[in-house]
């Protein structure tokens, strides 16, 4: 049975061979042991016989053989029985074959879930151990507070530099329909979430359905990360989102080990501005809002900036028209999307320009309607 489990299941024929000799040879023998005693009386394994079985897949599993891999060597070890049998068959034997067939069906409907369940088990336990070191790390980094020790604890080095994102994930449509547990609609977005920044590798996250904090290890530092790094993190969020069925928004901070601290406030507070201008989903870092990030700190200059549109406080067309034509970039990309003539919207910027005297369609005057604008949003805020 050693041979052929070797011979049909290749993860099997990379394990050590005292291994093989030694601790898989026993478990063998004590399944073919249960398993005959089973054919000739009908016994079915007991609780110490399955507490074995149990046992053995957990170790399988500390070792990180894979589950389907120990559930097959199982069905392979009676499959062996089986054809050790078959050359003796005889015609008058059918009954008995049958019988056998009967019994060894019944025997892996017994001994697969005993099995499964040590595995399961003991992958959750070491699962659970390495979130909490992975937390604790996470934890330490944050703070910047007992690193050495949590990194110790956890037994992985840190990186040259991590990439700090703060995340923003905004509902999925599930958690806004009548009738639907918005909790659970959450936590399965949580999930969802997770799972595919797991697929990035070794991430330390602490999230909630409403986002959180992911540190993504990078192997170079801060100041030689190549350009395509910022084009990859704001693909991760488009993937985050798709995964997640929500809008997912980060603010991103390239940062040693030493500054996370800081470069957690930091990539919070790109979050937050992003958010709070409207921002499309996306990644964002320092230098993609830096006229909105300043604006957003307070300043004798901040009130005086926001007043400069205050006679158009009551006309939200002009407003809007002024946010449209400035993003857009000219007068006929902001017709397109504001879906009128470019006439109408050369009338519009007139009337702002003789309700505030600036006059969004010169350089200057964009520029200063560009920071009123911010001002204003940062105050309403």
């Amino acid at each position: 049975m050693l041979v052929e489990l070797v011979t049909r299941i290749p993860d099997y024929d990379r394990l050590p061979r005292e291994e093989l000799t030694g601790d898989i040879a026993r478990v063998v023998e004590r399944a073919l042991r249960s398993f005959t005693t089973f054919l000739r009386s009908g016994t079915a394994p007991g609780r110490a016989e399955l507490a074995f079985l149990r046992e053995s897949a957990a170790r399988r599993a500390e070792e990180g053989v894979p589950a389907e891999v120990v559930l097959t060597a199982y069905h392979v070890g009676v499959q062996v029985v089986w054809d050790s049998l078959a050359p003796d068959v005889r015609p008058g034997d059918i009954g008995a074959v049958m019988a056998v067939n009967s019994l060894a069906l019944r025997y892996l409907g017994l001994v697969t879930p005993a099995v499964a369940a040590g595995y399961v088990d003991e992958r959750q336990a070491i699962a659970e151990d390495e979130r909490s070191a992975q937390h604790t790390v996470l934890s330490a980094l944050l703070s910047g507070e007992g690193v050495d020790a949590a990194v110790a604890q956890s037994g992985t080095p840190l990186p040259p530099c991590y990439l700090v994102l703060a995340l923003g994930v905004g509902p999925h449509r599930d958690e806004a329909v009548e009738g639907v547990d918005a909790v659970v609609a959450g936590r399965r977005k949580l999930r969802r979430l997770r799972a595919r920044l797991d697929r990035r590798g070794p991430v330390l996250s602490a999230l909630t359905p409403e986002g959180g904090t992911a540190l993504l290890p990078r192997r170079v530092g801060p100041g030689v990360l190549p350009e395509r790094t910022w084009a990859e993190v704001d693909e991760l969020v488009g993937e985050l989102g798709r995964a997640a069925g929500a809008v997912v928004t980060a603010g991103v901070v390239a940062a040693e080990p030493a500054e996370v601290p800081e470069a957690a406030v930091t990539a919070r507070e790109v979050l937050d501005v992003a958010l709070r201008f409207g921002r499309s989903p996306g990644a964002y870092r320092l230098d993609d809002v830096l006229l909105e990030y300043q604006m957003s700190r307070p300043s004798r200059a901040l009130g005086r900036l926001a007043t400069l549109l205050s006679s158009l406080e009551e006309n939200d067309e002009l407003l809007r028209t002024l946010e449209v034509f400035l993003r857009a970039g000219g007068r006929r990309q902001a017709a397109s999307e504001l879906h009128v003539h470019p006439n109408t919207v050369d009338y519009r910027l007139r009337r702002v320009r003789e309700l505030t005297g600036l006059n969004p369609a010169e350089p200057g005057g964009a520029a200063l309607v560009r920071a009123a604008l911010v001002a204003r949003a940062a105050r309403r805020t």
